[in-house]
């Protein structure tokens, strides 16, 4: 919290602050202002909400503050961004962003809020460094839905891969080490990414649809027929990484592709092929100098951690629970939680670096030193009466909403 403080002009919001990060990392099991706030020991949500909405300080530097502090622990030169988005299911329409669109997180068309996230990824543990909070084209038409959200009169419709882009560019801009790109077909489709990257140097591996026109020495063909088309010896057994039950072992080739005039570095279609189903992934890939099949299949393998990401962020750091409405909020919430999971990623890449395991146990996790870190430091206020005043509170608040409701389904009676 201390390489955060010079971001808050005051010494209050200084201390909410920190007070909801603890919440954060607290075992509740709901976490919004409401939950925070009677955890911290506070006699109503008020304070909370005004450091989300209200208070003076800038999330986006604070991300910046996070970014540096993930960079120190867990640089690598070899390090790879990684860029995938998420979606926050929600109900009604105000909530910024929101409206019925396709997200992961449920698999199908679902009304929600979808951000865009890079992740720095090296061999020593990986955090997100940056967000992006994706604003459907429906809302960027109607100023008035984007005015009562607080979205900033200047934005612009941006895709998500464009929404990508930037944060890449500006983390690069920032020197934050790292060779590699990764990301879904979402990402590999959009030319002008690969383009930005190639212009920097950066090598990716990007995955691409099976219809995508790849152009060879041959002639200019899909990549599902060029996988189909390659002989059995062109196949290598490799590991793209280390998973939870064991290495995730497939089968992989690459083929070289052809160059746009002018262009340097080297270019292939990389193919995976799951040993036990023979189900086909294809990633389009660049590098600056020539590398191995193996390094490209590394790279591609750490794309599921943004998968665990996400599912740490969201699971242990509430990155996900959130209950705002306006642009401000969500922007600082979201900060906050990416900074408590930035936390217990940089603390588990110490212990891993630092620490000898006793034989016969597992390292620590981020999930078990957030267990161990609510255990003994986030403790809430256990006075009874607190707890008495925060029922009544929200007994009060109840009824007044009721009530609310009430007269607002009365006066649309005819």
């Amino acid at each position: 919290m201390a390489r955060v403080a010079g971001r808050f002009a005051r010494v209050e919001p200084r201390r909410r602050a920190r007070a909801f990060v603890l919440g954060l990392l607290a075992d509740l099991p709901r976490k919004n202002c409401w939950t925070i706030a009677e955890h911290a020991g506070d006699a109503s949500p008020a304070g909370m909400q005004h450091l989300l909405s209200r208070a003076s300080w800038n999330a986006d530097h604070v991300r910046d503050d996070i970014r540096d502090f993930v960079v120190e622990y867990l640089a690598d030169q070899e390090a790879v961004l990684v860029v995938d988005e998420t979606g926050d299911l929600k109900k009604g329409t105000a909530s910024v962003g929101v409206q019925r669109q396709y997200t992961g997180t449920a698999g199908r068309i679902e009304n929600s809020q979808v951000a865009v996230y890079l992740v720095y990824s090296s061999s020593v543990g990986h955090a997100a460094i940056d967000r992006r909070l994706y604003i459907p084209r429906s809302w960027t038409q109607d100023l008035d839905r984007c005015r009562a959200a607080g979205v900033p009169e200047e934005l612009r419709f941006a895709t998500k891969p464009a929404l990508a882009t930037e944060m890449i560019a500006q983390a690069l801009d920032a020197n934050v080490p790292a060779a590699w790109v990764t990301g879904d077909e979402v990402y590999g489709s959009d030319p002008h990414l690969s383009a930005e990257l190639e212009r920097r140097q950066i090598g990716y591996v990007l995955a691409v649809s099976r219809k995508r026109p790849i152009a060879t020495h041959a002639g200019v063909f899909p990549a599902g027929v060029l996988a189909h088309g390659l002989p059995k010896k062109a196949w290598q057994r490799l590991s793209a990484g280390a998973g939870a039950k064991g290495h995730r072992f497939c089968d992989w080739a690459q083929v070289d592709i052809d160059s746009a005039p002018g262009s340097t570095g080297y270019r292939w279609l990389l193919v995976r092929r799951n040993r036990r189903t023979g189900e086909l992934a294809f990633y389009r890939c660049y590098s600056a100098r020539l590398v191995p099949l193996s390094t490209l299949v590394k790279v591609a393998g750490r794309r599921w951690t943004v998968e665990e990401t996400f599912q740490a962020a969201k699971s242990l750091a509430g990155l996900d629970e959130h209950q705002v409405r306006r642009w401000t909020s969500w922007h600082r919430w979201t900060t906050l939680a990416m900074l408590a999971h930035a936390f217990l990623a940089v603390a588990a890449a110490i212990e891993r670096v630092g620490m000898t395991t006793p034989p016969g146990l597992a390292p620590l996790t981020c999930s078990e030193i957030r267990h161990l870190f609510a255990a003994f430091v986030t403790q809430p206020a256990r006075d009874l009466a607190h707890r008495l005043r925060w029922s009544d509170w929200r007994r009060r608040h109840q009824a007044r909403a009721r009530a609310s409701h009430y007269r607002r389904q009365a006066a649309q009676q005819p």
